[in-house]
């Protein structure tokens, strides 16, 4: 992969651009993408957002989100735009299989290629890109982008508020270790230029619906389990229960973080059992390394403190396997 600085060239006349992120977006995919598509946009390229899957009701409100495509509502005119593309962008994912859908489609897509991720390890299949897992999000490298092309004057308040809803979430609104001194430097700088982040906060966190708040309530009291022995929180959601509160795309988000609020827990885990698939989301502080963890016993990766992972057993023999791991690793 060669250094994104390279392909600025690609960049002078302008060009059809498809972007894409991973599926299931969280805010930093979403907030990374349209900011690049509102950048790009500015530019005089014709740009094409496109999204897997369904993006999660706390992030409709975003800037520019009506032109974003959802793969799985309208697939051929997706698959249009990544025909048509001259040039693709990939943000926030390290291999093509994280976007499930487009995982074949962009492996054969012969135009150039651009990686803009925070994740550790991508794969060989870019043609240029910056990969930096030290960054507090993509959010934050796409603001570095910007700024590297020289274009800091061209970010508007839209741009603003989607580098914010990534960053602000990827960071767990700014606590976690991996906020740097730079994050708070961007922060500033966007607040000079119109950003009203106390609004950008209510989008996303003060807009829950009665279920959802319903939801929460019943998961703390009910599936979450505290080992203090180990130093760890689970929880654990099965189909059944996901239906039975009617939970949407976004309503877990957050969810396993929980449990690091409780004096002593240094190892969050949610186990949620999804179509054929059990998924699995680790959180952890301080020096216990959950990406380390997911790839040795979940097919999963990420952060040193946040990473995912999926599971191809039962939700019951997952949970049973993830005790047993527990046990003899004994996070601390």
């Amino acid at each position: 992969m060669r250094p994104i600085a390279e392909a600025t060239p690609l960049l002078q006349t302008p060009k059809k651009i498809f972007i894409t992120t991973h599926h299931k977006p969280d805010g930093d995919a979403i907030g990374s993408m349209l900011a690049l598509y509102h950048y790009l946009t500015s530019k005089g390229h014709s740009v094409t957002p496109v999204s897997p899957g369904e993006l999660p009701d706390f992030l409709m409100w975003m800037p520019g989100v009506e032109h974003l495509l959802n793969y799985e509502a309208e697939p051929k005119l997706a698959l249009q735009a990544l025909a048509d593309a001259d040039i693709i962008y990939c943000v926030d994912f390290n291999d093509y299989s994280r976007t499930k859908h487009l995982t074949e489609q962009l492996a054969a897509a012969t135009q150039p290629k651009i990686l803009i991720d925070h994740h550790l390890m991508p794969a060989p299949v870019w043609d240029y890109g910056t990969s930096i897992p030290e960054k507090s999000s993509t959010a934050e490298m796409v603001y570095d982008y910007i700024n590297q092309c020289g274009d800091n004057s061209l970010i508007n308040k839209d741009i603003a508020e989607c580098i914010y809803t990534g960053t602000m979430t990827d960071t767990g609104s700014f606590r976690f270790a991996i906020t740097t001194a730079d994050v708070h430097d961007m922060i500033a700088d966007l607040k000079r230029k119109g950003l009203e982040h106390s609004i950008v906060h209510e989008h996303i966190y003060d807009s829950w619906s009665e279920s959802r708040m319903k939801f929460l309530g019943y998961v703390l009291l009910e599936r979450m389990e505290i080992f203090p022995k180990y130093n760890t929180g689970l929880i654990t959601l099965s189909k059944k229960e996901l239906r039975l509160f009617n939970v949407q795309s976004g309503d877990t988000e957050g969810l396993v973080n929980y449990p690091l609020s409780i004096a002593n827990v240094r190892f969050a885990t949610l186990i949620t059992e999804r179509g054929d698939e059990v998924k699995l989301s680790f959180r952890s502080k301080g020096d216990f390394d959950v990406s380390s963890f997911a790839r040795e016993h979940f097919s999963g990766g990420g952060h040193f403190n946040a990473s995912g992972g999926r599971s191809k057993e039962s939700f019951s023999e997952t949970v049973a396997r993830f005790k047993k791991i527990l046990s003899d690793i004994h996070p601390r």
